[in-house]
């Protein structure tokens, strides 16, 4: 039998935090995305469960977490997987990261590196500034009210059905429609819309994102770091799976069929995946001289060079 993950709470801070935690084993924190919640992760905890100790929060303003008006900013939500991993008396964690959870894992990584093993980067924000015109709307004045109104009770069971007979059609464009009908729902919470604006405001306007790590991905080289995307990607370019890369992020895979949930894509080949990754590179190990030196020198050598020719990322 499959190890379970039944959702648990902590109060950190005075807000109540809820999570999933399952399994014995390297500890793996999974982030999720924009407006999801732990459960984007339900079909790949209890496999992962069998050979790590699985911790998947609902980010504050997500899911069952409180939705304060405080600190949505990747720094905050950085800050807050410290605190949760600390409560739980856990050390060190490989973390994953989907969607803008993969702006918090790397935010984390870069904030707590004495505290990061591996880092598994899941169709990523913070890679390049291209991101769905859907999201860039949230960022406009009058958002709030667009989306009180788009959710109203009326009419949310009509927009709802068709967003998941439209992903039930098999186009690529719209293979992940059922996944935003869950956003839609979620959306119709006051405060989780006014956490997704507040959040949204914090790295993106109406031009994209404007908060990325691509000026400090050279510190990649200090840490394992693994990049997975589903090339049919309507959020994020899969184009920007090529940017990790050139960036010298060591290990890049694309799936083939697959859109902005390849982990839910293909459930399977995502914990084989993260599994022989996890096997393959040993933990990173925090040295403060070697930090130290890094950042003095920053990409400077890789400016001041000849850049290589990018690696290719991996088809699946």
């Amino acid at each position: 039998m499959m190890p379970t993950a039944e959702l648990q709470y902590v109060v950190v801070h005075g807000y109540r935090r809820a999570y999933r935690t399952a399994g014995t084993g390297p500890a793996l924190l999974l982030v999720h995305g924009l407006a999801c919640d732990s459960s984007t992760w339900d079909e790949v905890i209890a496999p992962l469960a069998e050979h790590f100790t699985v911790i998947a929060p609902d980010l504050l303003g997500h899911g069952e977490s409180d939705k304060p008006d405080a600190d949505y900013s990747l720094g905050g939500y950085a800050n807050a997987m410290r605190d949760l991993l600390t409560i739980l008396g856990v050390d060190k964690v490989t973390v994953i990261g989907h969607s803008f959870g993969g702006g918090v894992a790397m935010q984390f990584a870069y904030q707590f590196p004495e505290r990061t093993e591996r880092v598994v980067l899941v169709s990523t924000g913070g890679l390049g500034r291209e991101v769905t015109p859907m999201i860039r709307m949230l960022t406009l004045p009058g958002s709030g009210t667009m989306l009180a109104v788009a959710t109203a009770k009326p009419w949310r069971p009509f927009v709802r059905t068709g967003l998941r007979a439209l992903a039930g059609t098999g186009w690529s464009v719209t293979r992940d429609l059922g996944e935003v009908a869950r956003i839609y729902d979620a959306m119709a919470e006051p405060g989780a819309r006014n956490a997704i604006r507040r959040l949204t405001g914090n790295v993106l306007d109406w031009r994209g994102q404007f908060v990325t790590m691509t000026d400090r991905t050279y510190l990649a080289q200090l840490m394992p770091v693994l990049v997975v995307w589903g090339r049919q990607d309507q959020v994020i370019p899969v184009a920007h799976a090529a940017h990790a890369a050139s960036h010298s992020l060591s290990d890049v895979r694309v799936f083939d069929d697959s859109g902005h949930f390849p982990h839910k894509d293909h459930p399977a080949e995502f914990v084989a995946m993260v599994t022989a990754f996890v096997q393959d590179n040993p933990p990173a190990i925090y040295h403060r001289g070697k930090w130290r030196a890094m950042l003095r020198r920053g990409d400077q050598a890789v400016l001041t060079t000849v850049p290589p020719a990018p690696s290719s990322p991996a088809v699946l």
